[in-house]
């Protein structure tokens, strides 16, 4: 993986993935990013072990972009992993997903989301709201000092 790691975009769906590492990238908001598939790959990476026990916390993204419907571990569970330990409580979390209901958007600042999007369906304004959100994450937000990670 990159050193200085930007953004780890973990999403199920190939498309929503492409899309919205192109409109990161297209902007020039975003180089490093890691694209992972499902939860359970996600903890792995954020917390350094199994095949990603190669990786340092002294690395942590500058922003997770996390989808919450995904296959073996869903992305509120991850959310949870992430906002319980010290090492990567203050890394920011901002939840994108198509899901319309309410108990994932109350379920998902009860744990600490950072910010919380439903995806757009529209093509132009889902990249739209991408660039947006890399340029605050990315450009704008002033990302925590290391001592800030345990």
């Amino acid at each position: 993986m990159p050193e200085g790691m930007e953004v780890l975009l973990i999403e199920d769906n190939p498309a929503d993935a492409e899309l919205t590492m192109h409109a990161l990238r297209k902007e020039s908001v975003a180089n490093r990013i890691v694209h992972l598939a499902d939860g359970e790959q996600a903890l792995d990476f954020l917390f350094c072990r199994g095949a990603y026990a190669y990786r340092s916390f002294a690395d942590p993204p500058r922003v997770v972009l996390l989808d919450i419907k995904m296959p073996r571990v869903d992305g509120l569970d991850v959310l949870r992993a992430i906002k319980a330990d010290a090492r990567t409580r203050s890394i920011p979390v901002v939840v994108m997903t198509a899901s319309r209901e309410e108990q994932d958007l109350v379920q998902s600042y009860q744990l600490g989301v950072n910010s919380y999007i439903q995806k757009p369906v529209d093509f132009d304004r889902f990249r739209d709201v991408v660039r947006q959100l890399g340029l605050y994450w990315l450009i704008v937000n002033e990302p925590a000092p290391p001592a800030a990670f345990g």
